[in-house]
């Protein structure tokens, strides 16, 4: 059920349907994080991958709603649980893979690692280390646009936790103030680095954050992609027609920690479960297209087709050499 305040674009009060086609394409890309996510892990775990690594497993209906309501040139933004949103957009997983890795085939020659990753030819704005930061960040693109009288709208995501930092409120100021054609996605996991929302946040209804400023907002299921599109589509037009930005708390669940170094034991295992049996984004779509006659050999074709992608990736990453010491210096504003 979508909840909105503060008037605005229409929300979907009910779930809208996909056509066939809508459903696979949801459930390939889907799945392409899913299994992308996975692998990191696995590498993460085997030491080919360092640092940080913030995995996106459970929330990709939001990033592929999203993207299915978007036109090209749309721009996306996020934070540092970024992989899924780079591949939404269209970035090479290859390239993706050797940059967690550190590899100079990465898309930041292998200088940034997982949260600092950027592709102009994809039109994603990049995933952000500072809390909050996308916010002021996808409104700067967002200026942009507006100056350039281009059509473009800022798909910018973060999640609750960094929804409590000032300059996020200040970057709702500025967009309201001018009308600036941004919609702002709240990622709601639950938990952000660890602290349940209740705990942290005195107003746990994230759609109405924007309020102060005469943002719209609306609440809705973040596990379910159609919910997510049909909300996307509104909030997009809305933005498109000139009036201004959009807010959407997106409510949704991460199967893992924090990051990979996170145990998560803020959480029972009995919850994550449920979640996964009951909400799961990808099984919704899975189910769905089963009951409408797709094949369960058609479905695994899919599947067998993601991994093959991943693994590919993968291999590319592990053979791929290390950045030479003097790209130290290259790249860097004096």
């Amino acid at each position: 059920m979508v909840e909105e305040s503060g008037g605005g674009a229409a929300g979907a009060s009910t779930v809208p349907p996909f056509t066939r086609e809508q459903e696979l394409t949801a459930f390939r890309d889907m799945l392409l994080i899913r299994r992308f996510e996975e692998k990191a892990g696995q590498l993460y775990g085997m030491g080919v991958i360092g640092g940080f690594c913030h995995l996106y497993i459970g929330q990709e209906a939001v990033v592929v709603g999203v993207k299915m309501a978007a036109r090209d040139g749309d721009q996306f933004t996020t934070s540092y649980r970024d992989h899924g949103h780079m591949l939404a957009s269209g970035m090479e997983p290859r390239r993706v893979m050797a940059e967690l890795a550190g590899k100079r085939g990465g898309y930041s020659k292998g200088k940034g690692g997982s949260m600092h990753m950027f592709s102009r030819e994809a039109n994603f704005y990049g995933g952000h280390g500072i809390v909050g930061a996308p916010a002021p960040i996808g409104a700067g693109v967002a200026f942009a646009n507006a100056y350039r009288g281009d059509g473009r709208v800022s798909l910018t995501f973060f999640g609750e936790g960094a929804s409590n930092q000032g300059q996020v409120y200040e970057a709702f100021n500025m967009a309201a103030l001018w009308k600036l054609p941004v919609v702002f996605i709240v990622e709601n996991n639950r938990y952000a680095m660890g602290t349940e929302i209740s705990r942290a946040s005195a107003q746990i209804d994230f759609s109405k954050r924007g309020a102060a400023f005469a943002i719209p907002g609306q609440q809705i299921d973040g596990m379910d992609v159609r919910i997510v599109k049909a909300t996307a589509d509104a909030a997009i037009e809305w933005c498109r027609a000139g009036k201004g930005p959009y807010l959407i708390e997106a409510q949704t669940y991460r199967y893992r920690g924090h990051s990979m170094s996170d145990p998560a034991k803020y959480r029972s295992k009995e919850e994550v479960q449920k979640m996964r049996e009951e909400h799961d984004p990808i099984e919704q779509v899975r189910a769905r297209l089963i009951a409408d006659g797709v094949s369960e050999d058609e479905l695994k074709k899919i599947d067998a087709n993601a991994r093959k992608i991943v693994a590919e990736a993968a291999d590319f990453a592990t053979a791929d050499k290390e950045p030479d010491p003097s790209e130290l210096w290259t790249d860097v504003l004096a």
